[in-house]
């Protein structure tokens, strides 16, 4: 799995479609996540972010969701392993880990963005 693959692994393991923020298909529904692709070298650490997408008129199901990201990076970080053949992919919470955001147009769009490190590691 190249660093890519290994970044969209992370985001779609939530039980929601994971998007590259550039890839979004118009016929998308939400909740879905988007993310940034952010690749470094081996050994550097990298800011990644991701956004979680509902359509609601309450916070409890997004906020739920942001729940079981964070727990999932929680404590001691997520890794990924064999990454390129050569490393791993290790992700820890970013400061500040996540905010609510609403959308002006559309009171009905609920939106969490997340803040994360991503740290590709040598074997």
């Amino acid at each position: 799995m190249d660093k890519s693959q290994a970044i969209h692994a992370f985001w779609s393991q939530f039980g929601l479609e994971a998007y590259d923020e550039n890839t979004v298909p118009d016929n998308a529904t939400m909740p879905y996540i988007t993310y940034e692709v952010s690749v470094g070298s081996l050994d550097d650490l990298i800011n990644m972010t991701g956004s979680l997408w509902y359509r609601s008129t309450s916070w409890k199901e997004i906020t739920n969701k942001a729940d079981e990201i964070a727990e999932a990076v929680n404590g001691q970080g997520y890794y990924i392993s064999d990454i390129d053949n050569r490393g791993h992919l290790f992700i820890t919470k970013g400061v500040p880990f996540y905010q609510r955001m609403s959308d002006p147009a559309d009171d009905m769009i609920r939106r969490i963005y997340f803040n994360l490190n991503a740290e590709f590691l040598s074997s």
